[in-house]
């Protein structure tokens, strides 16, 4: 008669079911290589949530007009100063052709560039420009671009900034008058505040900043909350080249 083996030296098969290996076993019970790596990867991604969310509150804020582009200058998202110089909303912007938005003055100028981008070079580029302002003033200055990117080999986007140089105000009519509430209801509109917003920043409720709006869309023909913001602008109602956005005439106008 054989001695009774000891249990390590047993076939699987002879063993006792609880001390076999079961993949059915929690995976604290098995070691694993790849938790601290995972752990690792969560973390990095959620603090780069937070860096990419304080860095589109940092371009928010910054009074320069920016705005991101990919390589063929697209306009992925822009900033509220960007925004105003074309009358508009940030959200409005998305997508367009910074091109389409801002006149180059010399054509060949941005061929170069397009040729440089296309050999990743990563020079800073400069392009002068025209564009009508929110207040109808044709207005000329320099767009600035930075291709940036997480690596040489990735291909990058461009950081756009515009400086504005000067203007060539046109003749025109004196400005629309309206009422200093509907000034400043304006104003917060083209900042991109709320109907509740601006009834709180006003002092009036929800239906008197919403009865203030349809009288001004009627008056202009406005047909949304953007086209009556650049009426405002169009009008002389509201101040050009200001962040955050300001009434220009505090008169009234009866209403």
């Amino acid at each position: 008669m054989q001695p009774d083996r000891p249990e390590s030296d047993r076939p699987e098969s002879d063993r006792p079911e609880s001390d076999r290996p079961s993949p059915d076993r929690p995976s604290s019970d098995r070691p694993s290589s790849d938790r601290p790596e995972s752990a690792r990867a969560e973390a990095a991604r959620a603090e780069a949530v937070v860096w990419r969310n304080r860095a589109l509150t940092l371009l928010d804020r910054v009074a320069v007009p920016v705005a991101v582009c990919d390589v063929h200058g697209a306009v992925l998202l822009a900033n509220p100063a960007m925004a105003a110089e074309c009358a508009t909303t940030p959200g409005r912007l998305r997508g367009r052709d910074v091109l389409d938005l801002f006149s180059p003055r010399e054509a060949g100028q941005v061929a170069r560039i397009a040729q440089a981008l296309r050999l990743r070079h990563r020079s800073r580029y400069q392009v002068a420009v025209r564009w009508r302002g929110p207040g109808g003033a044709e207005r000329h200055g320099e767009l600035t671009a930075d291709p940036v990117s997480d690596s040489v080999d990735a291909t990058p986007t461009l950081l756009v900034m515009l400086r504005v140089l000067g203007e060539r105000t046109p003749c025109a009519e004196p400005p629309v008058r309206v009422a200093p509430v509907q000034a400043r209801i304006l104003a917060l509109l083209a900042g991109g505040a709320t109907t509740a917003q601006a009834a709180r920043t006003t002092g009036l409720t929800t239906d008197g900043v919403t009865y203030h709006l349809r009288r001004l869309s009627a008056r202009w023909g406005a047909a949304n909350r953007t086209e009556l913001v650049a009426r405002a602008y169009a009008l002389g109602v509201l101040a050009p080249g200001t962040w955050p956005p300001a009434p220009a005439v505090a008169g009234e106008d009866g209403e």
